[in-house]
């Protein structure tokens, strides 16, 4: 077979095996008990590799809050020495077959959610959800949010490993894809808008807190603090996007992009035919909507696992399917429409099963293909989470951000050198 064919042959089952993936929610625990090769004086992040003198105010800000968290500073100062003398290993999320969004910092006393693809066997994991605003993912750390995280821990924690725990004899779990393609069909994209898909998941989930036999008021603080955060379920839907990314991954000889992620300082991508090989570039700034008393001068460099949303074909990528987005991240309908319609140019085939009603049921744009990145110049867009430049503030907006092109030039050329021209 000529190199072309090999190529196509192997993008194929890439994408393939994306669609393919059945992603289903089994458990949650405690990071430490689950990431193989998690040590205990290791803090996992959002995006390719970093150092602490390299690192965003946000993503500096989380660090600071994880270490509080853990019981190992007791102050801000004293969590940033212990960061900046090298006590601490950073690693990404990636590398240990998880995705969180933003900072996206997990430490060994974290609870995580725990997906498992029942078709190819991979496991994937992410951290909850906190809600918006002043929360730790975007590098707040004062009382109410270590007040949050420790209800999470404490009680949060282990009210969804009962109810899952009854899933999980029920039926195996909780499957996510088909929460994402009715999703779909209901208004979210998958990525910044999750209000049916955490609707859809309640719908799942409640009977299973039920039967669980909870008391009556962790039930209640459990579901209110669920139905009161539209983005409850990201992180889930993130977990299940890393699964079916993982079943396109180490293919041999395929062009498709397999992550696609930023950690507020560089952008960086993966190429399933060339490993878990980074290839960075400087992270864009967003363009966006700001809360108030915040502008533009504020925001920092994009940063976070989300874009494994649009890697795996949803999120930014189905924008077509979710006009109301466009009040929270800014823009127009028009422009919703039209970007789903640029990454159709940019990506290896349709989605089997993510459509949308608006552009007549057709599948989402699936598998960001390097070459075709190259052949039209248009890079992955997506929408995303602002986060403001400097530690302890926290979100302070949302928006719109593209993938430099440089990234996709290096891992073709990358990709040349590796497999011949």
């Amino acid at each position: 077979m000529s190199l072309k064919e090999l190529i196509e042959e192997a993008n194929k089952k890439a994408v393939e095996n994306m669609m393919e993936a059945e992603p289903v929610l089994v458990d949650v625990k405690l990071a430490k008990d689950f990431i193989p090769g998690f040590k205990s004086d290791m803090i996992l992040h959002a995006g390719p590799p970093i150092t602490w003198e390299r690192m965003s105010g946000p993503l500096k800000g989380a660090v600071i809050g994880a270490l509080m968290y853990e019981g190992l500073a007791d102050t801000p100062e004293q969590a940033e020495k212990i960061a900046s003398r090298g006590d601490i290993v950073f690693k990404p999320n990636h590398e240990f077959g998880g995705a969180c969004p933003m900072a996206g910092v997990v430490t060994p006393n974290m609870p995580i959610y725990i997906i498992h693809d029942k078709k190819f066997g991979n496991y994937a994991y992410s951290n909850f959800n906190e809600g918006i605003g002043k929360v730790l993912r975007y590098g707040a750390y004062d009382k109410e949010v270590m007040d949050r995280l420790k209800w999470m821990h404490d009680e949060l924690f282990p009210a969804l490993k009962a109810a899952l725990h009854e899933a999980v004899k029920d039926k195996g779990g909780i499957a996510i894809k088909p929460l994402i393609a009715q999703g779909l069909h209901m208004g979210d994209e998958g990525h910044n808008r999750y209000i049916a898909i955490t609707r859809l998941f309640l719908i799942e989930l409640i009977p299973y807190l039920i039967q669980a036999d909870l008391p009556k008021d962790v039930f209640m603080r459990v579901y209110t603090f669920a139905k009161n955060n539209n983005f409850f379920t990201l992180n889930i839907g993130m977990a299940a996007a890393k699964a079916m990314t993982m079943a396109a991954h180490n293919i041999k000889y395929s062009t498709i992009v397999s992550v696609l992620t930023r950690n507020g300082t560089d952008a960086g991508i993966w190429v399933s035919g060339l490993g878990n090989r980074w290839f960075t570039a400087p992270a864009p700034v967003p363009k966006g909507v700001f809360f108030p008393g915040f502008t533009q001068d504020d925001a920092n460099p994009d940063i976070g696992d989300s874009s494994i949303t649009e890697t795996a074909g949803f999120g930014g990528f189905a924008m077509a399917a979710a006009p109301a987005i466009v009040s929270w991240v800014g823009g127009s309908v028009q422009f919703a429409v039209e970007n789903t319609k640029k990454m159709y140019q940019i990506t290896y085939t349709k989605h089997k099963y993510f459509t949308i009603p608006y552009l007549e049921f057709q599948g989402t744009p699936t598998g960001i293909d390097i070459r075709y990145v190259l052949k039209t110049g248009i890079t992955p867009t997506i929408n995303t989470g602002i986060a403001h430049k400097k530690p302890g503030v926290g979100q302070v907006g949302a928006g719109i951000v593209s993938f430099p092109f440089e990234l996709f030039k290096d891992a073709f050329k990358a990709f040349v050198e590796t497999y011949g021209a």
